[in-house]
Formats: C-alpha cells, sequence, structure tokens
C-alpha cells in the first residue's frame, strides 16, 4: 500500500485572485500534478491547497479512470480545502471542523472576536487497500504564514505582528486538538490492529507542540528503545514517520533558503509495524515567502508529496 500527502499550492481553475491567469498556465499545472502523482502511484493520496471542487475534478480527469474522491465543504478565505483520493472506493466519509468540547473557543482578530471551528474543514473517509481497512484524517492545519487585516502579508508594527502570531498559534494548536479527537475516535484503543492514518499539512516541524499534540501519549516513538517494546499507550499512540525520511532529504518545503519539514503522515501501530519506506522525493523546490500569490502561475507545487509505502504482514 502506497500512501501520499500533497499540498499541490493554488489547485484553483484560471481567474480569480489566486488561479492561474490563463487556461495554458492551468493546463500545465494539472499536466505536471498528473505526471508526479503517476510516477508515485499511490493507492490513496491526500491533497490540500485544493481550490473549487471543479478543479479537483479536473485533476481526477487528467489522472484518468480509477480514482474515487472526497473534498471537504469548508474552505478557507481564500477558497483553499483539503481532499481525498483513492483507487478503491471510499466510505465513511465525514466533515470535520468544529472544536471539540469542551474546548472553548479562540481569540481570532484584535476586537476579541472569536472562533471555534478549524479555518480549513478537515476530511475523514475509509479505504480498503492491500487487505487493509484503512480509517484516514487529512488536514491543512492553521498555516505559519501571516495575514494581516485588509489582506496585508506585512504588519503595521511589531506589536501587531506579535499578536497576529498568537492568534494563528491558537487556531493551530486547536486544530490540532480538533484533528487529535477524530484519530481517537477512530483508533478507540485498539491502534494495535486498527490501521488509521493521519496526514496532510500541518505548518510546522516534527517535534513542533501542535505536532505533537497529534502523536498523542508519549513514549515508544520510532527510533527509541521502547519502540519494539509493548505498552500501554499503544492502543491510543500515533506514530510520526518523519524520522524515516532519509535525513538529506527531510524536508517538504523550503521557506527563505530553509528547508522545513511540515507535511506528515502520521499512523497507527498497526501500520507503524509495516512500514517499507518513507520518503520526500521532490528536491529542487524554490525558496517561497510570505506571499502566497506570487507563485500563481507555477506549474510546480512549492511542496514535496510525502510517500509512505506499507506491506501487510503475511497470516
Amino acid at each position: 500500500m502506497i500512501v501520499v500527502t500533497w499540498n499541490v499550492e493554488n489547485l484553483f481553475r484560471p481567474g480569480g485572485d489566486s488561479g492561474p491567469r490563463d487556461a495554458s498556465s492551468y493546463r500545465a499545472k494539472l499536466e505536471a500534478l498528473a505526471a508526479t502523482i503517476g510516477d508515485l502511484n499511490p493507492d490513496v493520496l491526500a491533497l490540500q491547497e485544493v481550490g473549487q471542487p471543479e478543479a479537483l475534478a479536473d485533476l481526477v480527469d487528467e489522472l484518468g479512470s480509477g480514482w474515487t474522491s472526497a473534498v471537504s465543504e469548508f474552505p478557507d478565505g481564500r477558497g483553499i480545502r483539503v481532499a481525498l483520493l483513492a483507487r478503491s472506493q471510499l466510505s465513511a466519509i465525514e466533515q470535520i471542523r468544529g472544536f471539540p468540547h469542551p474546548l472553548a473557543g479562540i481569540q481570532a482578530t484584535d476586537d476579541g472576536a472569536t472562533s471555534a471551528e478549524m479555518g480549513r474543514g478537515a476530511l475523514k473517509a475509509r479505504a480498503s487497500v492491500d487487505g487493509w481497512k484503512v480509517d484516514l484524517v487529512t488536514c491543512h492545519l492553521k498555516s505559519k504564514l501571516l495575514s494581516f487585516p485588509g489582506g496585508r502579508f506585512s504588519p503595521r508594527d511589531e506589536g501587531e505582528r506579535a499578536r497576529v502570531g498568537a492568534y494563528a498559534l491558537y487556531r493551530r494548536a486547536a486544530e490540532a486538538v480538533t484533528v487529535r479527537a477524530a484519530a481517537t475516535e477512530l483508533l478507540d484503543g485498539q491502534g494495535q490492529q486498527r490501521a488509521v492514518i493521519v496526514l496532510g499539512d500541518l505548518n510546522d516541524e516534527p517535534l513542533a507542540a501542535t505536532t505533537q499534540i497529534l502523536v498523542g501519549p508519549p513514549g515508544s516513538e520510532l527510533g527509541t528503545r521502547g519502540f519494539d517494546s509493548p505498552d500501554q499507550g499503544d492502543g491510543q499512540r500515533l506514530w510520526n514517520l518523519a524520522r524515516l525520511i532519509p535525513e538529506q532529504r527531510r524536508f517538504s518545503r523550503v521557506f527563505r533558503g530553509r528547508g522545513e519539514l511540515i507535511d506528515h503522515i502520521l499512523v497507527s501501530h498497526a501500520l507503524a509495524t509495516a512500514v517499507d519506506r518513507v520518503d520526500a522525493p521532490t528536491q529542487a523546490l524554490p525558496s517561497v515567502t510570505t506571499t502566497p500569490s506570487d507563485r500563481r502561475d507555477e506549474p510546480a507545487s512549492d511542496h514535496s508529496p510525502i510517500v509512505a509505502e506499507f506491506t501487510q504482514p503475511a497470516r
């Protein structure tokens, strides 16, 4: 089973404020994305930064027959959302948006307005692949790239920069809690038997506090002496496969010249013991800045896909 997560960057139809300016640029983007996906040959594919559902449908058409898809009904203000594609039928599709009780709303703006839902909804679905019934949750957590009132990408002063950074961190943490709640429900304390995958653009690196929220009970991480020893947390824990990516390729985006690993695949115990390989294969990534619209006509994504391959143990 091959599982891929990929932020495909600005997958919009032509026109508008975020999509390519003309049909030829859009066609080039669809062809480039489809070629990469074809080379990776995934059984399950999570996508982030999908614009209109029609743009997703165009990509699915470009990929050819045999794919089923589900798309989030809750995009952010820019119109981007997450989606899942699979070569088998997707079932148990569920939209995830509201923060789980009793998590309260978080401050979102200087005027004290609060929010109690994800800025971009997450998506849950089930697929049957290579003898596994796999439960999937894909998400695109709040970006570290800050936007300021009026659509500005630059703050008026240092105080505004710090405050807006805090609002973004509040949201990303609350969104991580929301996704973790969905994973906890799917695991139901039976992660040794249940195949559960949380994957997407977490907008932070493996050791960030928000990423660690998703991992669950501490201990027994990959690469530790306790990994091969059962413990009481194994039924609820998720393992981040990041450390299995070859070190020289352990990044999925380049920001101001620095490689960052912000796209992740986390799996339950049943899958953590069945991993064959994990990689971030696209290394010729552009260095991006804080203005996402700069790349609206580029055919390639500014993120590398993250690829994980699993083998079902013989029974």
